[in-house]
């Protein structure tokens, strides 16, 4: 739904807080429980807008998981029955090591996220153990 997405992708709180407004007042009726979900969980859902943007980037977005995942699923639809567990799991781990072959690139604008998560996790996460 484009219309959440303007929720959870605004640069301010206080702007996601108009653009939920906005997608209550145009989805409410329809999706009451999902929308009244985001307005009841609000405190938790809104803690990523204290960080910076590349920061919530990597909060909100998924789709390597999503990726990873949907891999994972092809190779155990198209065998529906394994004669023993260690079969599934040799196929799985087979469909992993291929799908993390293609990880090789970094994210978009790594070196800019790097240095914001270094600065908000300077604790745990320095530059010379990533790169």
């Amino acid at each position: 739904m484009a219309d959440l997405k303007l929720v959870y992708k605004a640069d301010t709180e206080d702007l996601a807080l108009t653009a939920l407004e906005d997608l209550e007042e145009k989805w409410g009726k329809k999706y009451p429980a999902s929308i009244g979900s985001w307005r009841n969980n609000w405190t938790q859902l809104s803690t990523y807008f204290k960080y910076p943007s590349e920061i919530r980037k990597l909060i909100y977005t998924t789709n390597s998981v999503e990726n990873f995942n949907r891999q994972l699923r092809k190779v155990t639809k198209s065998k529906t029955i394994f004669p023993t567990d260690d079969a599934l799991f040799k196929m799985l781990y087979l469909a992993m090591m291929d799908a993390t072959k293609k990880w090789t690139g970094k994210a978009w604008d790594w070196g800019l996220t790097l240095d914001q998560l270094c600065i908000y996790f300077g604790d745990r996460i320095q530059p010379e153990d990533i790169d």
